[in-house]
């Protein structure tokens, strides 16, 4: 399975900036703060990797994207859904990072469109940006709150309701009873 992580508003508050081309959090806290509920989620599950859907890969390129997250996450990366081949527009003014056709699409759109290239049927996604997503993928969705991201109990207790919908995990309670040793 791959698990669409997206960084700000999800490991983090969304207040994030860069500052000399370093990411940097603007409000109370630090980055990647909350990155250990995914880490906590994935532990037993070592088969999900990750594909990064977040502007971190756009604006600092995906290795730097990739390093900045805590060796556990990182190790799971596989790829991103934005790539340097994507194509620079001519519209518009010069800018530091020209528009690409992956600016203009809702996350979403940058997800489905990963997904679909890669005949993905199993995939989730956490992200605090619900916007585009229909209705019939709703259920790859694990949305955040930008501001509390993983770090508000609903939205991790999400994460882990949706991983254990997909893979259910054998509770003691449903090993069968042990009975006497050779009849006694």
């Amino acid at each position: 399975m791959i698990l669409f992580l997206d960084y700000d508003g999800v490991l983090h508050p969304d207040e994030v900036y860069t500052r000399g081309n370093r990411p940097y959090l603007a409000v109370a806290g630090e980055l990647f703060m909350w990155a250990y509920v995914v880490e906590d989620a994935l532990a037993d599950l070592p088969d999900i990797r990750i594909v990064i859907s977040s502007s971190w890969a756009r604006f600092l390129g995906f290795e730097r994207a990739k390093a900045a997250l805590p060796p556990a996450l990182g190790q799971r990366v596989i790829g991103a859904t934005w790539h340097t081949g994507m194509k620079v527009s001519d519209h518009g003014p010069p800018l530091r990072y020209p528009e690409t056709v992956w600016d203009r699409m809702t996350r979403y759109q940058q997800i489905a469109r990963w997904a679909k290239r890669a005949g993905l049927s199993d995939w989730l996604a956490i992200d605090d940006n619900d916007e585009g997503w229909p209705d019939t993928h709703r259920h790859h969705l694990v949305h955040t709150l930008s501001a509390t991201g993983l770090g508000e109990e609903t939205a991790a207790a999400s994460l882990r309701a949706a991983l254990a919908s997909r893979y259910p995990r054998k509770d003691d309670d449903d090993a069968p009873a042990s009975g006497l040793i050779n009849g006694g």
